[in-house]
């Protein structure tokens, strides 16, 4: 995967973009950036998105649901191993089971 660009290099190329003369097309700014042109556009799409001028889920949402799914994934890991200890626990203090008590 291509490492990605630093926040402040795609929020400048974008304000470039937005800010352009008539008759200069994203495809032109996007060479002189060195960015493929699909990326800019997204970089756009997703800009609109954050400013509220388009419909979708902003970065900070996107962002914030991430941490949410990795928590609930480590959550739902820290249950299974506390399950699986209660029933390795209640195994082991059964009554005739492996116990040398009478």
């Amino acid at each position: 995967m291509p490492k990605p660009y630093p926040r402040e290099f795609r929020d400048d190329v974008v304000r470039v973009a937005q800010n352009r003369d008539a008759g200069v097309t994203v495809e032109q700014i996007a060479n002189d950036f060195g960015v493929h042109p699909m990326t800019l556009f997204k970089w756009l799409r997703a800009a609109d998105v954050d400013a509220g001028t388009r419909p979708g889920v902003s970065s900070t949402e996107s962002a914030e649901l991430r941490e949410a799914r990795k928590r609930i994934r480590l959550l739902e890991q820290e249950n299974e191993v506390l399950r699986r200890a209660a029933a390795y626990l209640s195994q082991a203090h059964l009554p005739g089971k492996g116990s040398t008590r009478s």
